[in-house]
């Protein structure tokens, strides 16, 4: 069968792959990207800096670097030997704080950067991403938290508990006690998101006069490793896990300052 040159001429390789943006590897996305990101985990840094000097921690940064790695705020994890030392807590207000100066750092430099034409879409998305996806679920979870603390002793005490006296036993006890609070806390979360999602779902509709159905992301659910790091700060006994958890949170609040600063009109 011949060939037509013609055809192969006119071939257009983008609809080999219809799925790739071309615009995407554009230098200008590439640098708003970046600078987007550095701005939102600028944002948060602002913000966690605010926290942990109303706490007690210092920001002054020769004494941070006169401080072991292992004993700065963002770092230390509990210590079984030495209860005392202080770490930082992180719930609804702080959580509220860290999320709102990461939107503020992705938003402005989107805004600065970006086409104008984008701006209302920039501007949407940012108010989406504090009301509907971390206030609405973090208000969920802290009420999930404020109950179980309530009926923490009649909750806990329907757990079934094995007899026995060793580690394994021991172990395994304290994994049962734990399961009240986690089953509270993904019910709790479950229900935050779907109800931000409506939220962010009304305020498109009937503030901004626009109708998008926004529907749950991937990247939605980033932010909520804050609500389960401040119920298990609320909910959970200090342990390792516990405050690593704690210390990933201002990381995954870049996310809301990024999905901000980056946002389009369609």
């Amino acid at each position: 069968m011949p060939i037509n040159i013609n055809s192969v001429n006119n071939y257009n390789p983008s609809f080999q792959h219809n799925h790739h943006n071309k615009n995407s590897d554009k230098p200008e996305n590439k640098t708003l990207k970046r600078t987007v990101t550095a701005a939102s985990a600028l944002g948060v840094g602002a913000a966690y800096a605010i926290i942990a000097k109303k706490q007690g921690f210092s920001i002054n940064p020769s004494k941070i670097l006169k401080t072991p790695i292992k004993d700065w705020a963002l770092i230390k994890l509990f210590d079984k030997k030495h209860p005392e030392r202080k770490l930082i807590k992180l719930e609804e207000w702080e959580i509220l704080g860290l999320a709102a100066g990461s939107i503020a750092g992705g938003l402005t430099a989107g805004t600065l950067l970006d086409k104008k034409s984008n701006k209302k879409a920039k501007i949407r998305e940012a108010v989406n991403q504090f009301l509907g996806n971390v206030c609405v679920p973090v208000a969920f979870v802290k009420t999930a938290a404020v109950l179980y603390d309530k009926n923490k002793r009649l909750i806990l005490s329907h757990v079934p508990q094995i007899k026995g006296d060793g580690k394994t036993v021991k172990v395994i006890n304290k994994s049962l006690k734990c399961i009240p609070s986690a089953v509270m806390t993904l019910i709790a979360l479950g229900a935050g998101i779907v109800s931000g999602n409506k939220v962010s779902n009304f305020l498109n509709e009937q503030v901004f006069h626009k109708k998008v159905e926004r529907k749950i992301k991937k990247t939605d659910f980033a932010p909520h490793i804050d609500d389960i790091g401040m119920a298990v700060s609320l909910m959970a006994d200090k342990t390792k896990v516990s405050s690593a958890i704690t210390n990933l949170v201002p990381l995954f609040l870049c996310v809301p300052g990024i999905q901000s600063g980056l946002a389009k009109e369609k």
